[in-house]
């Protein structure tokens, strides 16, 4: 197929904001796609590369070659090209991958230019989200969408999925499988225990909530594979989890837990040191053991269990991990109970309490109902979506940040406002060099626009009425709480879970 088919139809794609005409779009174009380009296609109209990263930023794409004439790339070429870019390394490498992205952009056509501008750097923000994305590759296959978003979460790849969908219509065999990672079941936002039981119909499963990092454990016999909450294999990184799977009574696994760093006396260190074990293989990183805690369990030995209730769940867990390595619990329906679980939970040192509906099925990939999680402080993770130069004792740094919230029916990024409190010297330090990497054109006034990706915790004492930002809201007193690497900005809070807090408030 030809790259330029696909160009325009991103074009088309992001010319409409109906989502109804999105995903009629992206499936009548998934349908001209041939076989085996139909993954290539599906994770560039969703605004990713199969790649991930191919080591082409903003700064590479400043300086391009005149448009060609003539339409000649075809999408296969172009994905061999960007994985031949990826691969280029050693000695030289810079200019040697700086060369073929000019060769790349010497052949395409000024449409097709434009739309390997945007996917590579970030920015083809046309509403093809996962959700578009999952409904037109059911429409162009004529199944029902709730299998192929079914399939796409147990698959943690939507990807594969639709090159089964569209070229034989049989998607059953993405089924649970142990050592293929699942999207994981996500939470909205309650502000206390009692609006929690409120939600849950009176009665909820409260869960210690630790500030560590969210993991799934799969073991096949002796073989364990960790994951991160974005799928990414961390295996090697936490020797410490691998043991606490491998010592279970059990053949095969797979579980969600949380990994973290505690002090010697039970108290959690700060974020930042769990943080540090998963972007390090190095034996320094290691000093500072991790303690693991199971608080689900979806598959043991053969039999699936994600679709039965959280009670049933709760019972295989307990059944197979130790008390002592099991996330602390309350099934009550009294809400003084529930708050006192609550205050032990943070006199403790940690963050909050999970409520979860004890009759609910794990609902992989979804931020579904039956998940709430509650804080002291409410907290929201956004995304930067701009960041401005300091002044003062703050000249020379990137401080101020612009905060977004996500608009799941546009696939675009609504700000909220803007905050330079909480941040420390180490964090300035690090943000600078973090924004730096992501910023996609120069300054406006001191203002550098960034690719939004950096999810950022956010405290606030509210949302407020505001004429100064499109979605007619701002937030109160927002201060930084941490940067979040381990959430990409697909799970960031959406604009509708921020008005819940605004209609709330009144």
């Amino acid at each position: 197929m030809q790259l330029a088919e696909i160009a325009a139809a991103s074009d088309d794609i992001g010319a409409t904001s109906s989502r109804t005409a999105k995903v009629g779009l992206v499936a009548a174009a998934l349908r001209r796609v041939d076989p085996d380009e139909i993954s290539v296609v599906v994770t560039w109209l969703s605004g990713e590369l199969p790649q991930r990263q191919i080591g082409v930023g903003w700064a590479g794409l400043r300086d391009l070659p005149p448009p060609a004439g003539d339409a000649t790339l075809t999408v296969a070429a172009v994905h061999a090209m960007l994985t031949e870019i990826k691969d280029i390394a050693g000695k030289g490498s810079k200019g040697r991958r700086a060369q073929r992205v000019l060769d790349l952009f010497a052949a395409a056509t000024e449409t097709e230019q434009q739309f390997l501008r945007r996917l590579l750097s970030g920015e083809l923000r046309q509403g093809a989200l996962a959700g578009v994305m999952a409904d037109a590759v059911a429409k162009a296959a004529g199944l029902p969408a709730a299998a192929v978003r079914r399939a796409a979460m147990l698959a943690g790849d939507l990807s594969a999925v639709a090159v089964s969908a569209i070229t034989d219509g049989d998607i059953g065999r993405f089924t649970l499988r142990v050592g293929r990672p699942v999207s994981p079941m996500l939470a909205q936002t309650a502000t206390g225990v009692a609006e929690a039981l409120d939600k849950l119909d009176g009665e909820a499963a409260f869960e210690t909530k630790l500030d560590g990092a969210r993991v799934q454990i799969h073991r096949a016999g002796d073989r364990v594979t960790i994951y991160t909450r974005t799928l990414d294999d961390v295996t090697e990184r936490l020797p410490e989890v691998v043991d606490a799977a491998l010592a279970l009574p059990v053949t095969d696994l797979i579980a969600d837990a949380e990994a973290i760093a505690l002090r010697p006396d039970g108290r959690p260190h700060r974020f930042q040191v769990t943080a540090s074990r998963f972007g390090s293989r190095s034996a320094a990183a290691r000093a500072e053991p991790l303690s693991v805690f199971f608080f689900d369990l979806l598959h043991r030995d053969g039999v699936d269990l994600l679709d039965l209730p959280l009670t049933d769940r709760m019972a295989a867990l307990d059944e197979v991990v130790p008390a002592a390595q099991r996330m602390q619990r309350l099934v009550t329906t009294d809400p003084a109970a529930a708050h006192a679980f609550l205050e032990t939970t943070l006199a403790a040192g940690h963050e909050g309490v999970m409520a979860k509906a004890p009759r609910a099925p794990y609902e992989a990939g979804r931020r579904g109902s039956g998940w709430l999680k509650v804080k002291p402080v409410h907290t929201l993770d956004l995304v930067v979506l701009a960041v401005e130069w300091g002044s003062g004792r703050r000249t020379g740094t990137l401080s101020n940040i612009h905060l977004g919230a996500r608009d799941p029916d546009t696939g675009e990024f609504v700000m909220l406002g803007k905050t330079f409190k909480g941040m420390t010297d180490e964090m300035l330090a690090w943000q600078t060099r973090r924004f730096t990497e992501l910023a996609v054109e120069g300054t406006d006034g001191g203002v550098v626009r960034v690719r939004p990706e950096q999810v950022v915790e956010i405290a606030i004492d509210g949302v407020q009425a505001s004429s100064r930002y499109p979605a007619g809201m701002a937030l109160r007193f927002a201060r930084v709480v941490r940067y979040r690497d381990d959430k990409p900005a697909a799970q960031a809070d959406t604009v509708h879970t921020v008005r819940e807090l605004f209609e709330r408030s009144g």
